[in-house]
């Protein structure tokens, strides 16, 4: 069952959006060649100590960190690890956050180093598609439209669609309903209502969409060895422009 939110819960989870974000622009400062992604999730974790928050996606299902890490050929749900980055990888920090009961979830694909012009432009294009994503979120709309909108530009720039992790509602778990797959068709699914919460998230592969699992049971990386690339958002849809909870830019961030 779909939720549709209350003003309260809402105010909530844009609470929670705010740390979300202030998290992710500390992240970009600290990733550099030699950090290691297990020190990244310590600093999340011990981050939303400071502010009474939990990582709501630890312990979810059995899961052991306050974030996913995801490097070079990992999709998504790349596990925290001991190894140091290295001069031109990519890595994708997306953590929840359960602040007071608010929830907000969002991931970023940061660059290590220098890094290629073509895993500049894999990023740049995921980015666009993530808010061409947002452009189409609006109350009336079907979760289809969404997706269409992020598939008709992707495409042509040669790049694969995931088709095996979606978006999805959150709060009052960090996964509702409806999913938001980031491809489809116009008018196709369930209709957009004014109070649904959602994320938007598309990850995008510069080789095949294909996937396969690693042996952990949650790690995704694409098939063919390809990079990966992710951008996510927590946002409110509205009678008009959705609201991003985990906008980086917006006002009142936490002071980190």
């Amino acid at each position: 069952m779909i939720q549709r939110k209350s003003a309260r819960e809402i105010e909530l989870m844009k609470e929670a959006g705010k740390l979300v974000a202030s998290i992710h622009r500390k992240l970009a400062t600290l990733i550099e060649p030699g950090i290691t992604t297990l020190e990244l999730d310590a600093h999340v974790e011990k981050t939303l100590t400071q502010f009474e928050a939990k990582p709501a996606q630890k312990g979810y299902q059995g899961y052991k960190f306050a974030t996913c890490a995801s490097i070079n050929d990992e999709i998504c749900h790349g596990f925290p690890r001991k190894a140091p980055l290295k001069e031109g990888d990519v890595v994708t920090m997306d953590f929840v956050v359960d602040l007071n009961g608010g929830l907000a979830d969002s991931a970023w694909t940061y660059t290590v180093g220098e890094v290629t012009e073509e895993i500049k432009q894999l990023n740049s294009v995921t980015e666009a598609a993530l808010y061409k994503g947002i452009e189409a979120a609006v109350a009336g709309n079907r979760v289809g439209d969404i997706g269409a909108a992020i598939q008709a530009y992707v495409e042509p720039f040669g790049y694969g669609i995931v088709r095996d992790f979606a978006g999805h509602g959150i709060g009052p778990t960090i996964h509702e309903e409806p999913n938001i797959p980031h491809f489809g068709l116009p008018g196709k699914g369930k209709r957009l209502k004014e109070g649904m919460v959602i994320t938007i998230e598309p990850m995008i592969n510069a080789g095949g969409w294909q996937s396969k699992m690693d042996d952990n049971g949650w790690t995704a990386r694409t098939r063919d060895g390809s990079l990966s690339s992710q951008y996510e958002h927590t946002l409110v849809i509205t009678d008009g422009k959705p609201i991003i909870t985990t906008d980086q830019a917006q006002d009142g961030l936490f002071e980190l």
